[in-house]
């Protein structure tokens, strides 16, 4: 039961705690658990028969190379007793994928082995998802009912309601046990709208449903924004690339001074217009916003 959370629970590595990891603080160490357990076949196959055929998720976030990444790990499931109620094989996947932009590389050097490499860096084999793509499948987990069927996700009710708390969640309001150190302050990952800056208070009535990358100079963020203050609702995705030295892998971004700050006006500047534009339809919010305060 991934949806009770408690202490002790937290603590527990389960599917339903990693999710919760990669979608509060977009953590990486949960995505590779989860990579592995689906395994990079299964994982792409499903993608592309629910319409999405450009998608490549092929790499964990970890020193691994292209083979080595179409290797996962065994898995074995414990019920509370300590018994084994699921065991899962290592897995590979023999089918080669190929990239649908051909080669791609970027920058004028990276870093590699503690000395700069002055050619650039090779990002053909790396993971690939649109925004177009990311934003449809927000959409879909959002709004099950609005895309096709073909396109809708084998989840019960419970599920969806699972994993759009917790893209609304921000880490001190999931009250999730590891987010409670003033690290993860509640503009941690909502870059739309809030930046990344400790000292911003949620607003009132705003709602934001979001996921997130941080990654190689690029700042993405994919959001549907729901605000019962002035009955606006609208999606909002963007990808920024700063990296001014253009050299990869260094450490050195510019995601403080220029990124985080553009997708803060950004998401603002789009609120402002949707919040005050007239509309022939008013949005239907109620089910979105829970009773609670603080959230």
């Amino acid at each position: 039961m991934p949806y009770v959370t408690s202490p002790d629970s937290d603590q527990l590595n389960t599917v339903g705690n990693y999710v919760k990891r990669m979608l509060l603080v977009s953590d990486n160490g949960a995505y590779n658990r989860l990579y592995e357990f689906l395994g990079q076949r299964p994982l792409n196959e499903r993608l592309w028969s629910l319409g999405y055929p450009e998608t490549r998720i092929v790499r964990r976030f970890a020193p691994c190379d292209t083979a080595a990444n179409r290797h996962t790990n065994p898995f074995t499931f414990y019920n509370q007793q300590g018994q084994p109620i699921y065991q899962q094989p290592p897995a590979v996947n023999s089918r080669p994928l190929d990239f649908p932009l051909g080669r791609i590389t970027k920058g004028r050097g990276y870093q590699a082995g503690g000395r700069i490499i002055r050619e650039p860096y090779d990002f053909t084999t790396a993971n690939y998802l649109p925004l177009q793509t990311i934003t449809d499948i927000l959409k879909a987990v959002l709004f099950p009912s609005s895309v096709p069927a073909k396109q809708q996700f084998n989840l019960a009710k419970e599920d969806y309601a699972f994993l759009q708390q917790y893209l609304r969640y921000t880490p001190h309001a999931s009250k999730f046990t590891f987010y409670k150190s003033s690290r993860f302050y509640d503009a941690y990952k909502k870059y739309l709208y809030y930046g990344r800056n400790p000292d911003v208070a949620a607003q009132p009535g705003l709602h934001i449903y979001n996921i997130v990358g941080m990654s190689h100079g690029y700042l993405a963020d994919v959001a549907y924004f729901a605000d019962s203050t002035h009955r606006s609702e609208f999606m909002l995705s963007a990808v920024v690339y700063v990296n001014e030295d253009g050299i990869l892998n260094d450490g050195t971004y510019e995601y403080a001074s220029i990124g985080l700050p553009f997708l803060q006006q950004l998401g603002r500047r789009v609120y402002q217009y949707e919040a005050n534009r007239p509309r022939s339809n008013t949005p239907q919010l109620e089910s979105l916003f829970p009773s609670s305060s603080g959230e």
